[in-house]
């Protein structure tokens, strides 16, 4: 009878609405008999988890301290008598003015969270938005016509007199600058035939009369210019030559290629000094610079390569872009450079490959970078479209898009090659519809009639400076 009376008991326990009358029915039984139910391990955990989350009580301040004790004694060095000071009427304290006994007191710096003193977010140094500067926008000048195919490849002469271009018809032509930038018709001074595939490749000779050129029939060639004839050819390539560069002091060349490896040429003996293995795919773009690293390479395998010329071997390899690195390009005035992808533009250091900030905007597969003397840096896109970017800040201050000739195709709207002459007025642009474009800053410009967008611009900081890369 006892037994079935609890059993009773518990089961009314157990359907009981009422909290109050739960507990009384639990505990009208003996103890020994008293039905305890189980705890739910999720709502302790909750509990837990809500006690966590309470501010903590607060610290114990000396003026607190001194609520049990009438007065405060001050016991001096020099004797031994003690000067009784007036109870000190205790304040009220914050969680912001925190007085420890292992330093100084933290008023506005330091706040407690969870009993952890951390910075205050107050604290820390505001977000500086570098002042781009002031660039005239650039136009459209004249139009060459004259190549068969694409035209792939620019390079201009260390005197500045003229420039070549290489195409996909297989030939390199050479322009007097002067008559070009008015369009003269006798503008074209030179055609050079001797590559069976397109040209993709240009680079003058700083030191000697010489050209050199490369094509995707791997064949890289040196041109003396007094003659008009090859003198030299440098074998090796497995694949077709898609870049070349001279080194600025040594009598070096460096071509890179679809075989993913960038070769390192003796000019004069024709001998091939290193072969820089390590890209899984095409090597698309190379810098040469006269400290380490001599060689900075961009593939197709999304990464960029700096080079150590002496061992041939790599330094570093920087893997932030997803998509192919297509150009390079490096100023003048900087130890730094700029690569250029489908996702962005990305700006380093160059001598560690430290990663400075990346220039975002252009939605396009860039072909092709250049930058002048005075900080202008203009990317050109697969679809035509031309960004010109403040180097040093980033800042996009011109967006345009090339227009294609009478008779072309909509689709040939490509910027493929684009290079600053020597003084940085001229900007010179081979694309896809078979033409080369020359453009010039607008002088009639002024930052009255073009300001600079600065609350853009601002905004674009701050959104900027949220993301890692």
């Amino acid at each position: 009878k006892h037994n079935t009376a609890i059993s009773n008991k518990m089961s009314t326990s157990l359907s009981a609405q009422s909290s109050v009358k739960r507990s009384r029915i639990l505990y009208q039984t003996t103890a020994e008999a008293a039905f305890i139910p189980r705890s739910d391990p999720a709502i302790l955990q909750a509990s837990i988890n809500r006690r966590k989350r309470r501010p903590p009580p607060p610290v114990q301040t000396l003026q607190q301290q001194s609520r049990s004790s009438n007065a405060l004694t001050i016991v001096s060095e020099d004797t031994t008598t003690a000067n009784t000071m007036k109870p000190i009427t205790p304040q009220t304290t914050t969680n912001t003015a925190l007085v420890t006994t292992g330093g100084p007191a933290t008023s506005a710096k330091k706040k407690q969270t969870g009993g952890i003193l951390v910075e205050s977010t107050k604290a820390k140094q505001k977000l500086k938005i570098p002042t781009p500067d002031w660039h005239a926008p650039w136009k459209l000048s004249t139009v060459l016509s004259s190549h068969l195919g694409w035209v792939r490849s620019i390079a201009f002469d260390p005197a500045n007199d003229m420039f070549a271009t290489g195409s996909a018809d297989r030939t390199v032509k050479l322009w007097d600058l002067a008559k070009a930038s008015v369009g003269a018709p006798d503008a074209l001074k030179l055609t050079l035939t001797g590559h069976i595939s397109p040209v993709r490749g240009l680079a003058f000779s700083p030191k000697h009369p010489y050209l050199f050129t490369a094509g995707e029939d791997k064949m890289v060639k040196c041109w003396d210019l007094e003659t008009n004839q090859v003198i030299r050819h440098y074998h090796g390539h497995l694949s077709g030559v898609f870049c070349l560069a001279l080194h600025p002091t040594l009598d070096v060349l460096v071509t890179g290629g679809r075989d993913a490896v960038a070769r390192v040429w003796d000019m004069r003996t024709k001998t091939q000094i290193h072969v820089l293995s390590g890209h899984e795919h095409t090597v698309a773009s190379i810098l040469t610079r006269s400290t380490d690293p001599q060689i900075i390479t961009g593939s197709h395998d999304t990464t960029v390569k700096l080079w150590d010329l002496a061992a041939g071997k790599v330094m570093t390899t920087l893997t932030h872009h997803q998509k192919s690195i297509r150009a390079l390009a490096q100023p003048s005035f900087e130890n730094t450079f700029v690569s250029g992808a489908a996702d962005c533009l990305k700006y380093w250091q160059a001598k560690d490959g430290r990663f400075m900030k990346s220039y975002t905007g252009h939605k396009a597969v860039v072909n092709a970078m250049a930058v002048n003397d005075d900080g202008v840096l203009v990317s050109g896109g697969d679809d035509g479209s031309m960004h010109f970017w403040d180097y040093k800040t980033g800042h996009n201050f011109q967006s345009t898009e090339s227009i294609v000739q009478p008779g072309s195709l909509d689709a040939e709207n490509a910027i493929l090659a684009a290079q600053f002459d020597g003084t940085g007025t001229r900007l010179i642009t081979g694309e896809a519809d078979k033409s080369i474009k020359i453009w010039k800053q607008d002088d009639e410009a002024s930052d009255l009639t073009h300001p600079i967008d600065m609350v853009a611009w601002r905004k674009k900081c701050i959104k900027e400076s949220k993301q890692r890369y």
